[in-house]
Formats: C-alpha cells, structure tokens, sequence
C-alpha cells in the first residue's frame, strides 16, 4: 500500500465502472479509489475544481482518465506540495487544438460532435463510446460494456468545459512525480500527444501503448496497473 492514496477521476459520459477495472488491479497493493466528477452547469473550471478541491483529501496523488486526467493535472498544480504525485491517462493537455497545442481533435470535428450531442444525446454518447474502443481487440465488446455501465457526467457542460481546457502550464509547474499514459490506437487523442507532453515536461515519465483504444484503463486493466504500480512503488 502506498504511503498516499491515489484518486482517480472517470472521463466525460462514461463514469467511474469505467475505471473500476484498473482499480481493482490496483486494489491489491496500492489504495485507490475512484471519485465521480462534479455535477456543475456551467464550463467553469474554477467551479469544477473548487468542488473537486474541497471534496478530496488532500496528501493524495490525484489522477484521472481524459477530462478526468485534464482536472486532476490543474488541481496537482493548484495544490502544489499538498500533492504528492499526478497520474493521467489518455490525457492530452488540450483536447481541442490550438495554435500553441496542434496535437489535439480539430475544433471543427469537436463542433460537430457537440451538435449531434445537442440534438440526440443518447445516439452521439453511443458513438462516443465507440471511439473509446476504437483498436480494442474486442471494440465492440468494450463499447457495449462502457455503455452498460454509463452513468457520468454526460452534460453540455462537461463537453464544453473538455473544449476550453488546457493544462499546459500545470503540466510545467507542478513539482512532483508525473506518469502520463497514452495508447497507441487512440481515436480520440492523437498519439503523437506523448512526444508533445514529454518536450513540455521533461522531468514527467510518459509512456504510450501501442496499438491500444482511448478505453485503455479498462480494455487493458492489467497491463496499465503493472506500468502505474511500478511507478508508484518507485516514489514510495
């Protein structure tokens, strides 16, 4: 068990079950523990991260998949010292590019995937769950169990708030011990992401996946838990 506990927060949509995979792999020598995201209306990521920062402990390592990567990074480096070390997974420092962050979706796709949210939710989350899976060896298996199990923070919001993020300065100053995880088969960040994230913070360890789905922390629970348990044990 490590000395600090480990937080983990869910993507946009799918929820915690999600996680619950590489937990339990996790279970059996470290102590995570799995935290929803905030239900919030608004794109705020003030409000997102002050409800996250009173809510979790602090002296915890905080890490998260996708969105839930993306909070834990800004809340790592809000809380600086108060946090031991930072975790992400299939988690770009922008999910949308711009011109200081060109490895992330086109805004134009991210746009259209928005408005078939707007207009059907329940249709585009499929499709979502989907492009999670995409380079599974069983895709379609993987993405009828995410969508079993949904139950996340599948609101507007949270797309919004996925657009306008952007850790890159987070990703710099914090101190600590850093693991970013990719997967070589990701629909949905390119995996060309680790080679950006490794110049932006050299000291960080990265590591890509080959051939792996976005889904990654489920599809590949074990070997995920073996990568993130080696790494933990190293900064025990």
């Amino acid at each position: 068990m490590t000395a600090q506990p480990l937080i983990l927060l869910p993507g946009w949509g799918l929820g915690s079950a999600s996680l619950v995979p590489l937990a339990e792999a996790l279970g059996e020598h470290f102590q995570v523990s799995i935290e929803a995201l905030p239900v919030v209306r608004q794109a705020d990521a003030g409000q997102w991260l002050d409800v996250l920062d009173q809510r979790l402990p602090r002296g915890t390592w905080l890490g998260g998949w996708s969105l839930g990567g993306m909070l834990a990074t800004l809340l790592a480096a809000r809380r600086g010292a108060d946090c031991p070390g930072l975790l992400t997974l299939a988690s770009n420092a922008r999910f949308t590019a711009s011109a200081a962050w060109p490895t992330a979706m086109p805004v134009a796709t991210f746009e259209a995937f928005r408005e078939g949210y707007a207009l059907s939710p329940a249709a585009t989350l499929k499709r979502f769950a989907m492009l999670c899976s995409q380079g599974a060896g069983d895709a379609r298996g993987l993405s009828r169990g995410l969508l079993a199990q949904a139950g996340g923070v599948d609101t507007l919001a949270g797309l919004d708030l996925l657009a306008m993020l952007d850790s890159q300065a987070a990703l710099q100053h914090f101190e600590g011990p850093q693991l970013h995880l990719f997967a070589g088969g990701d629909a949905l960040v390119p995996e060309a992401a680790a080679a950006a994230v490794q110049a932006l913070q050299p000291a960080a360890a990265v590591h890509c996946i080959g051939g792996a789905p976005h889904a990654f922390p489920r599809a590949q629970a074990t070997e995920v838990a073996s990568l993130v348990g080696r790494f933990l044990e190293a900064w025990q």
